[in-house]
């Protein structure tokens, strides 16, 4: 697929119409629609969908639309002009309504099926039928497609409404959550790791709808209440939305023989993510087989630099599925997500997480999706025997390649030349017996400190009250010793200011810790947004050194009256 070549742009976009002309439909014009939907998109009560990569339907709009806020960066990205965000033409369309969308913006979207695996095992009983073809996008809504500068981007809605997936639930997203993944998605983008993108949030001033959370001050471990929250609308922006989950629907339905064309849909489905993906690495000449080994092997190296990014900064996806994996090698869904403050290897903000999904597991959680992505795309080159034992190489090759690039992501966060296990060994057990702050600790070990009192900052307790203080001391002590024998080396050939400022770029300041959202969102809900704008304002500059009153406020360890707060140190996946 040959992306358009468009004129670079003098003047900011400051109208819908002159953005609706930047449209390119590939997902819809490319692939196939369920031959059982509705042509006019009017397709919201659950069913099973059979075949087809997509299904065409209307979002249901919010009523009443008052915008929160909107991403400066990827509105420059996209040359729109910031204004644009709270015109009226263009809140309609991104709160739902496209009866009015200009040409050749179309005016009915699309949601996508996918199949569900956990940590490796397929699962069937998620889809109300059994079958495996009632599950997919159940309020997400994809509505625009467009090439900016020959980069394509999808426009998505998170809260869109009910589609044929929805499994009975009202299609909605609750402003709460909303506010969540839109800072989630700007952080991460500011942290240099690859993630579907905010483009704009909006939020209604009279809807509402019933969800389960905790009451004020709880330590329920689950959600304790049931009360009403207003409803928004996020807009998520990626180069493809496809993932794991959505090979695994069509690669089951080809092992399976489910339909006569289900083997062709997977091919086409594949090619049509090697075209939005992958077409920069890809050669479009090459054999169906040699694409297709092409393909396991550049995402298994965007998936291991992925999941060794997130370790990097302390970050938890918590629900790590397939189908919140996205073949893109990108971050896609923030549900129960979360920043590891006071270090544990285990840490896990989602109660219904289990350690599988948990902060350090998070490669073997991966590895496990990986291979269900072979599995997916097996068909293809099933009765190519070489090609099958290829594949097999690939997947043994998983391990090894994600232990080096973790290894690789620790030296530089420590400032090292070389990997050293001794070294890592003991600061990972020093940092758990301490009970240290994850990002502290290395944002202090970035100025290579040479005593035990610069990393105090990072200590949740001071050393004097564990009962072996003096151990704990003597050990910090011969480890920073052992540390700056390496750091001497390194500094032979690299000034100390350079290194400073080169750990300074991998060890960020600050991180959206759940303890800085909450106020944030619950300032939104009650129609005040400006905690929300200046929240996003801070988390999308983490490497810098920001003003003292900042860093007062947000460069601290997490207050102790929030240790297992209900929505704060826990939560569920209502959203």
């Amino acid at each position: 697929m040959s992306e358009p070549v468009l004129n670079e742009r003098t003047e900011a976009i400051s109208a819908l119409e002159e953005f609706a002309k930047l449209a390119n439909y590939s997902y819809t014009d490319t692939l196939r629609a369920d031959p059982q939907a509705r042509k006019d998109g009017q397709d919201h009560d659950p069913r099973e969908v059979f075949s087809g990569h997509y299904v065409p339907v209307r979002p249901t709009a919010i009523s009443d639309p008052v915008y929160v806020s909107h991403s400066n960066s990827l509105f420059a990205e996209l040359q729109l002009a910031d204004d644009l965000a709270r015109a009226p033409e263009f809140m309609q369309i991104f709160s739902g309504d496209l009866s009015n969308a200009p040409h050749p913006m179309r005016q009915i979207g699309w949601a996508s099926g996918y199949a569900l695996s956990i940590f490796g095992r397929e699962y069937y009983h998620q889809c109300p039928f059994q079958t495996g073809n009632g599950y997919g996008d159940g309020r997400a809504v994809s509505v625009f497609e467009a090439v900016v500068e020959g980069k394509r981007w999808e426009m998505q809605l998170k809260g869109g409404g009910r589609t044929p997936y929805c499994r009975g639930g009202d299609g909605r997203a609750v402003l709460r959550s909303s506010v969540r993944e839109f800072l989630a998605q700007e952080h991460m983008h500011a942290l240099g790791i690859p993630t579907s993108r905010s483009l704009c949030l909006y939020a209604s001033r009279s809807e509402s709808v019933r969800r389960p959370w905790y009451s004020d001050g709880s330590y329920s471990f689950n959600p304790d209440s049931m009360g009403f929250e207003p409803v928004a609308i996020s807009t998520r922006v990626a180069p493809s939305f496809i993932r794991v989950g959505q090979l695994e629907l069509f690669g089951r339905r080809a092992r399976k023989s489910e339909h006569p064309e289900a083997l062709a849909e997977l091919e086409m489905l594949v090619l049509h993510l090697i075209d939005r993906e992958y077409s920069d690495d890809i050669d479009t000449d090459l054999p169906l087989t040699d694409k297709v080994l092409r393909l396991a092997d550049l995402y298994r190296t965007r998936l291991t630099l992925l999941v060794t990014n997130w370790i990097r900064v302390g970050y938890c996806q918590g629900n790590f599925n397939s189908d919140n994996c996205a073949v893109g090698g990108f971050t896609l869904d923030y549900g129960p997500f979360g920043f590891c403050e006071r270090f544990d290897p285990n840490f896990q903000p989602w109660t219904g997480g289990g350690d599988h999904f948990a902060f350090l597991n998070q490669p073997i959680a991966a590895e496990r999706n990986f291979e269900m992505f072979l599995l997916a795309i097996l068909p293809l080159v099933a009765t190519h025997r070489p090609a099958v034992e290829q594949l097999e190489e690939i997947r043994l090759g998983f391990a090894s390649l994600m232990q080096t690039t973790l290894e690789s992501m620790w030296a530089s966060k420590l400032g090292i030349e070389q990997f050293d296990k001794a070294l890592f060994d003991e600061l990972m057990q020093l940092m758990v017996e301490t009970q240290v702050d994850f990002t502290i600790l290395f944002r202090e070990l970035s100025e290579l400190p040479t005593d035990i009192s610069a990393l105090e900052p990072s200590f949740y307790a001071p050393l004097s009250e564990h009962s072996a203080s003096e151990q704990l001391a003597t050990r910090w002590t011969s480890w920073l010793s052992h540390w700056h024998s390496l750091i001497n080396q390194r500094c032979e050939s690299l000034p100390r200011k350079e290194l400073v400022q080169r750990m300074k770029s991998v060890n960020p300041k600050y991180i959206l810790r759940e303890w800085f959202v909450v106020p944030a969102y619950q300032a939104a809900s009650q129609g005040n947004y400006q905690p929300v704008r200046e929240l996003q304002a801070i988390m999308t500059t983490p490497y810098a050194e920001q003003s003292a009153a900042i860093e007062q406020q947000y460069y601290r360890l997490k207050p102790r009256q929030f240790w297992d707060l209900g929505g704060v140190s826990h939560y569920s996946c209502s959203s």
